[in-house]
């Protein structure tokens, strides 16, 4: 049955078995053993826990942008001019923008040089 192991996976008993207490030295290295495992495992969290304080640190610092750089962004932006069309400042074609003139242009007359 279901409920009875296999006879030849018991093995038969002789004698009555008897429990033996551990010894003070089994039980001192039980403890010694147990207090390394539970420091290990409290430094384990401690330097998991330092990581990613580290790593917040280091994505919180790359979020921040500096005040500065952001007014020199601003100032920047404000002296970047719309790209026009060099023909029409000029004159030569009439301006995209009807509402825009475009400046003159003083124009240098040419000298003649010496003929040799």
């Amino acid at each position: 049955m279901a409920s009875e192991p296999p006879k030849a996976m018991v093995p038969s008993v002789q004698a009555p078995q008897h429990f033996v207490p551990p010894t003070g030295r089994e039980m001192r290295t039980q403890a010694v053993h147990r207090l390394q495992v539970g420091l290990l495992g409290l430094c384990a969290m401690l330097l998991l826990v330092g990581l990613a304080n580290i790593v917040m640190d280091r994505a919180r610092l790359v979020e921040e942008r500096d005040p500065v750089e952001e007014i020199i962004a601003a100032q920047q932006e404000e002296a970047k001019k719309p790209a026009t069309d060099p023909l029409a400042d000029i004159g030569v074609v009439p301006a995209a923008d009807p509402s825009a003139t475009p400046e003159p242009v003083e124009i240098e007359p040419i000298e003649p040089g010496p003929v040799e």
